[in-house]
This record gives C-alpha cells, structure tokens and sequence, in this order.
C-alpha cells in the first residue's frame, strides 16, 4: 500500500507517495500544478449530458424531421403546380405536411413527458414551424391557389413572423426571454389546418368543391389571430426596450 507524505515535508510542494516496502519515494510535480477543485470540474463534465446528446434527443429529432419535409413539401407542389404533374403529388404533399405538423404536437408532448426539453429545442420549435408554413403559403402564392385579397392574409402572417423573430433576436442580447404563449400555439396550429386545406386545393375540390374555400377562410382567421399574437409580443418587447 502506498500512503502520501505531507507536501510541506516533501521539500517541492508536491505529494510524495511513500512504500512501506522502503522502496525510492516516487514524486508526482503535476500534482502541485492542478487548480483546487480541477478533479471536481472533471467528474462534473464527464455525469452532465453533453450539448451533442441533447441535439439528438427524441424531441429534437422531431423537429429536424419537421424541417427535412419542407423541401419535400415544396418539390411535390412545385412538380405539380409549376411542372404540371399529375393532382396526385398534391396528396403526396398533404400526406408529409400531415405528418411534419403531427411532429409538432409530439416533440412538445415527449419533451415533457420524459423531461427532455432544453433551451435549444425551444429555439429551433419555432423556426421549424415558421419554415413550414412560409414556405407553403409561398408556393401556394406562386400557383395561384392564394390570390387576389387572400394574399394580405398570407403577407400579415409573413410579416408577424419576421417581426417577431427579429424582436426575440434582439432580446435575447438583452438576455431576456420571450417564451411561446398557449395562444401563439393555437395561432400555429390554426395556420397549419389551413395551410393544410390549401395544399389539397384542386386535389380536394375534385372530391368536395369547399376544401379550397374552407382553407382561405381559416387563413384570414390564422391572420387576426397572428395580427393580436404578434401585437402581444411586441407590447412585451418595448415595454423592455423602454426600459
């Protein structure tokens, strides 16, 4: 068994280990050079979960999931709309956009059941569901299905999105917060069953001629309901820019 002489009688400052066997002291120099508490700091690092294991959580790769369909979404309309392709790439596109905002009710759900959630998840949430429905309104826009007055509903929901995003950007600098209220949810959800309807379009209308109709009106409700969200956040944010 090796025991540790006192530093202060080792002559260096550093421990010196001593066998009872009379063999030569062995010295350990790196030992005086460790800071207080280094052993501590490292036992720390290595039980907290990294930043790598936290990215892959479950809740998280459902957002990724989420933001790998809008391109699918996207080519599917664009194959048809612009292309020409058959109505049945509009189903295909509904059946991915289905299943992206099916995501965004479980990554919430499953980062509160097993108490995954993290302040990058609650990050990248929002801006999975931004791109998601920014990029479809735009294409709805680009093959005509949003037209004509519809399209100030669809430039108010933009526009809300932009602004609320540079406004949580800036506050964050501030270090102040500015989490998801219920009724921000409700709005995106809300956006989602309409953007949802759009995309069936004519696809929809050869099956029942008020799928188009009934997505148009839940987008003018999706806008007031953006319109009084956005307002909420930015009363928020000049009350701390006042400050």
């Amino acid at each position: 068994m090796i025991s540790f002489t006192n530093p202060r009688r080792a002559g260096d400052g550093a421990l010196t280990p001593v066998c009872p066997c009379g063999a030569p002291p062995i010295r350990f120099p790196w030992l005086r050079r460790m800071p207080p508490n280094a052993l501590l700091r490292r036992m720390t690092t290595t039980t907290n979960p990294s930043s790598s294991a936290r990215a892959f959580a479950l809740p998280n790769l459902l957002t990724y999931g989420r933001i790998a369909a809008v391109p699918v979404v996207v080519a599917c309309m664009y194959w048809q709309a612009i292309l020409e392709y058959g109505l049945w790439l509009r189903w295909v596109a509904l059946f991915v956009f289905i299943a992206a905002g099916i995501t965004d009710v479980l990554d919430g759900y499953v980062a509160r059941a097993y108490a995954q959630q993290s302040s990058f998840g609650r990050m990248l949430d929002p801006i999975a569901d931004k791109l998601l429905v920014s990029s479809c309104l735009l294409m709805l826009a680009a093959d005509g299905t949003i037209r004509g007055w519809a399209l100030w509903a669809a430039i108010v929901i933009l526009c809300r999105e932009i602004l609320v995003s540079g406004l949580r950007e800036y506050l964050a600098e501030l270090r102040v917060s500015v989490p998801v209220t219920q009724l921000a949810k409700w709005k995106t959800t809300l956006q989602l069953i309409a953007v949802g309807f759009l995309i069936a379009g004519d696809a929809g209308d050869a099956i029942l001629p008020v799928v188009t109709p009934i997505g148009l009106s839940l987008l003018w409700l999706s806008a007031l309901l953006t319109l009084y969200t956005g307002y909420d956040y930015f009363r928020a944010g000049v009350h701390h820019l006042i400050k």
